[in-house]
């Protein structure tokens, strides 16, 4: 096998956040090129129109000159955008104008690195052809069964699973720089299918893993929804425990009709701390609403918020924890965020936050 057997994310060699933090620049912003998704699976939010439709969120593709104002904003920081990732909530190759999004993102010079991740759905020759000539740096392709009945009954999409092994095979073949990662949760396949997954795309791109369900998005019970028992973590890691959500201090979301969210897994919009549209991207990276959610995690008050306090992202899925490192962090984040000691609080009503440095 040529792949390396190695998660989609790099878990070794990270950033000492509490070495950086406050970020005056974000490590990774999330800009999302589509908020639907052909696929309606179970193990995932977008996958239930019925949620879905509650929440009131825009379904459809972003706009191309709400992205341009993205990346053009982005230049206003100090430093370059480690990376952006472009996906989030739904499938991003159903926006037809992805490839002169990341065309435009390469051009700006101050984005370092790009990645998407696709259901595969669209491996085409024609489709991934301009997505790689646009210089796209990684891209995630998720495994959703080695069948097409198991596609069928987890994803409700008639999967051609022939025509999608052959994607995946043309576009290691024609790469280029492009780094090829392919997964697949360990739940969706047998003991003899996980070899069959590891014979099928091992030589055909360049990291391959079997993944873990994880209950990641809040207020969705991943376990109600596929009958399924999660009992480890999502790159098969024992499940931990913090206070303290690392991912807010050092990245953000823009979701597809513009509004930002604090949280890459704010599927139902109740992290909202600004509009894209109407806001630079600077002005809301440090929003009193941005600092708001950062105080109460410093503060040790994560559970007392109605959308971050049940995450399990943070125990399934995190690679980094500041928890050790909260009170030097919370005296310097209100030294040199909040000079003023204070901040507004999550319900709108500033709070004089000097104390707690003490």
């Amino acid at each position: 096998m040529k792949a390396q057997l190695k998660p989609r994310i790099n878990l070794e060699g990270r950033t000492a956040l509490e070495t950086v933090i406050p970020l005056s620049t974000p490590f990774v912003v999330f800009a999302d090129p589509a908020s639907s998704c052909n696929f309606k699976c179970s193990f995932c939010p977008t996958g239930h129109r019925d949620m879905i439709a509650e929440t009131g969120r825009y379904q459809g593709v972003m706009k191309f000159d709400v992205f341009q104002k993205i990346i053009d904003d982005l230049g206003a920081f100090d430093k370059p955008i480690k990376v952006l990732r472009m996906y989030k909530d739904g499938e991003p190759f159903l926006n037809k104008r992805l490839a002169d999004m990341i065309a435009y993102a390469k051009k700006a010079k101050h984005i370092e690195y790009i990645d998407t991740t696709t259901n595969g759905t669209f491996l085409t020759p024609e489709r991934l052809g301009p997505i790689l000539e646009a210089g796209l740096d990684k891209i995630n392709i998720s495994v959703d069964g080695m069948t097409e009945e198991t596609y069928a009954q987890f994803t409700g999409f008639k999967f051609d699973f022939k025509k999608f092994v052959n994607g995946v095979k043309w576009l290691y073949d024609n790469r280029g720089t492009c780094e090829v990662v392919v997964k697949i949760p360990g739940e969706l396949i047998t003991a003899d299918q996980r070899q069959e997954f590891f014979d099928t795309f091992g030589d055909h791109c360049d990291r391959i893993f079997v993944e873990n369900f994880a209950p990641c998005w809040p207020e969705f019970d991943i376990e109600e929804h596929t009958g399924i028992k999660i009992s480890k973590g999502i790159y098969q890691q024992d499940i931990g425990d913090t206070d303290t959500c690392p991912y807010i201090f050092y990245g953000f979301s823009v979701n597809a009709d513009g509004l930002v969210s604090s949280c890459f897994l704010d599927w139902g919009r109740k992290l909202i701390i600004g509009d894209v549209r109407l806001q630079s991207m600077k002005d809301i990276w440090n929003s009193d609403k941005m600092n708001a959610l950062r105080l109460q995690h410093l503060e040790g008050r994560r559970r007392q918020n109605g959308v971050c306090g049940n995450c399990g992202q943070l125990s399934h899925c995190l690679p980094d924890s500041i928890d050790a490192h909260r009170p030097a962090l919370l005296k310097k984040f209100i030294d040199v965020v909040n000079p003023d000691r204070s901040v507004v609080a999550p319900g709108g009503t500033r709070k004089v936050v000097a104390e707690a440095a003490e």
